[in-house]
């Protein structure tokens, strides 16, 4: 089905672009798996707390029909050749560049981030698509395998999909975390049913309507939007796979779920990232990707940096450097490129990011940047925090705040800034500066985190899209990007072809004799280097 074109950069109604129009807005929402008659939510635009869409609410019956359709579609969707579904994808990335006005309105609309972080997004997303596209038969299609007797075992190994996926994206990111796993997924020859989070439910929407302009069969990509108290309980019930972005605790319990089903679960969950600055690390440079670590989204993305540890003898003229570029930020609320750091989401997180900050300065920290909200901005505007004088029994010491302030701490040299990152529950991101790369990552080796970053914030590891990407520990298992991205979206099987002799003596031969044989035969092939 046709998107809307491309609109002017001019706005209307109460700040909303142009191209966010009410006829636009009905035309996503209608994609929305629910009945006729459903009950209605209404979000609001968090640059100015104005009504911005109302959305259909999907029952848990819902969810079984949108399934159903799911099913219906899947069978014919993984019969079609891994060469169309290239097709596919590869005119979905040109829809996504194309019509990216579109997408940047409505992120900045519903997520209040700024237009350079949504453009990230569109960034990745292209990239993600080519990928895929260019290298699912590479990573799908039958493959020789060393059989069991050399020359007499034909193995191959298959893949096949695993049928309907769930994916349940969140808010933070509404472009990449609705689309980037699903476009695997699709590959692999699966169908989705997605819940996004309904606070970005319009950018999750916007993104499906393009992949069925771009030639996906009816059916493949269905939408629910609901909570997960009413209908996650239907999306785990059906789904042959789950795939969560979300909270840790929620993630528990989609594991504990996932396991009772047996089914497989991929799980990108919460993390309090590290960066450490060396002291042979370029002061300027350093203090430079402490800001890009920190502020992207206003602070609310799962590899953002909320933890900094400085070599003690180069923390002061960090610090200086540090807070002089955060201060200089240009905070606020615009459809276009002109500010550096915009709102927060939600009133939740908000009053999250106040109470730690708060807390903490209660209890004896110090401001260095920042340290309050800016409701002459907008109703969720909070400035780009720096603190120092954390201390254990502050809230957000430990704990998530997901939002624009980081921690600053002081190390004595490199065993004590490793020591100091690696004490955490969490592993997703990690962040290391120095002059010399190769002490760079050696360091960034010895940080518990699924991905380490040398001289650069989080970009670098995320947008190597041909490795994996993930947490250790409390921030989730499994991965997302390269092999592991696609693969884990099908079921392996392997076809073995036994010809002329197997493992039993031929007939002429007793039992004991056949064991002598092949017992030299084992040994001949070790000394022979076979593996």
């Amino acid at each position: 089905m046709a998107t809307a074109p491309t609109a002017p950069r001019t706005s209307r109604g109460p700040g909303l672009p142009v191209t966010v129009t009410p006829s636009f807005l009905q035309h996503l929402t209608s994609r929305v798996s629910a009945a006729p008659n459903a009950a209605r939510v209404t979000t609001t635009a968090p640059y100015t707390g104005a009504p911005l869409a109302d959305l259909p609410v999907s029952t848990p019956e819902d969810v079984e029909a949108a399934f159903a359709r799911a099913r219906t579609a899947q069978k014919a969707w993984a019969a079609t050749p891994i060469a169309e579904r290239k097709k596919v994808l590869l005119r979905y990335h040109d829809l996504v560049l194309a019509r990216q006005d579109q997408a940047l309105d409505l992120m900045q609309a519903e997520n209040g981030k700024t237009r350079r972080d949504a453009f990230l997004e569109v960034v990745d997303i292209g990239i993600v698509s080519r990928y895929y596209a260019r290298n699912a038969a590479k990573y799908l299609g039958p493959k020789r395998r060393r059989g069991a007797i050399p020359l007499l075992t034909h193995t191959t190994e298959l893949r096949h999909p695993k049928g309907v996926v769930t994916v349940i994206s969140p808010w933070n990111y509404p472009l990449s975390m609705a689309a980037s796993d699903t476009i695997a997924a699709l590959m692999a020859g699966n169908a989705v049913v997605q819940k996004p989070d309904t606070q970005t439910a319009l950018t999750a929407l916007w993104s499906m309507d393009l992949m069925y302009e771009a030639g996906l069969p009816e059916g493949v990509w269905q939408m629910v939007i609901g909570r997960g108290s009413s209908i996650g309980g239907a999306l785990m019930d059906n789904a042959d796979y789950m795939m969560f972005t979300g909270s840790t605790a929620t993630g528990r319990q989609i594991a504990a779920d996932a396991g009772r089903r047996l089914i497989g679960a991929s799980l990108e969950l919460g993390g309090k990232n590290p960066m450490i600055v060396l002291e042979d690390a370029d002061i300027e440079k350093a203090a430079d990707g402490a800001v890009a670590a920190c502020f992207p989204s206003a602070g609310q993305l799962c590899v953002s940096v909320e933890r900094l540890y400085v070599a003690e003898s180069i923390r002061d003229a960090f610090v200086a450097a540090f807070v002089t570029r955060t201060e200089k930020l240009k905070i606020g609320a615009a459809y276009d490129y002109s500010v550096d750091v915009g709102s927060l989401t939600t009133p939740a997180q908000l009053k999250t990011v106040t109470e730690h900050v708060d807390d903490a300065v209660a209890k004896g920290a110090t401001v260095l940047a920042g340290g309050k909200a800016r409701p002459d901005l907008g109703p969720l505007f909070y400035e780009p925090t720096i603190l120092t004088d954390v201390t254990p029994d502050m809230t957000l010491h430990s704990h998530e705040t997901f939002g624009p302030v980081v921690s600053v701490y002081t190390c004595r040299d490199v065993d004590d800034a490793v020591t100091q990152a690696n004490a955490t529950a969490y592993g997703l991101n990690a962040s290391v500066w120095s002059h010399n790369g190769a002490r760079g990552r050696a360091v960034a080796a010895r940080v518990h985190a699924g991905t380490v970053n040398v001289n650069e914030a989080f970009a670098a590891a995320w947008g190597s899209i041909d490795a994996p990407m993930g947490g250790m520990g409390d921030s989730g298992l499994g991965r997302r990007h390269g092999a592991d991205g696609i693969l884990k979206y099908t079921e392996p099987q392997t076809v073995a072809h036994q010809r002329v002799q197997g493992f039993y003596p031929p007939s002429g031969i007793s039992p004991e004799t056949w064991a002598s044989l092949f017992t030299g035969a084992l040994k001949v092939m070790k000394a022979a280097g076979f593996r």
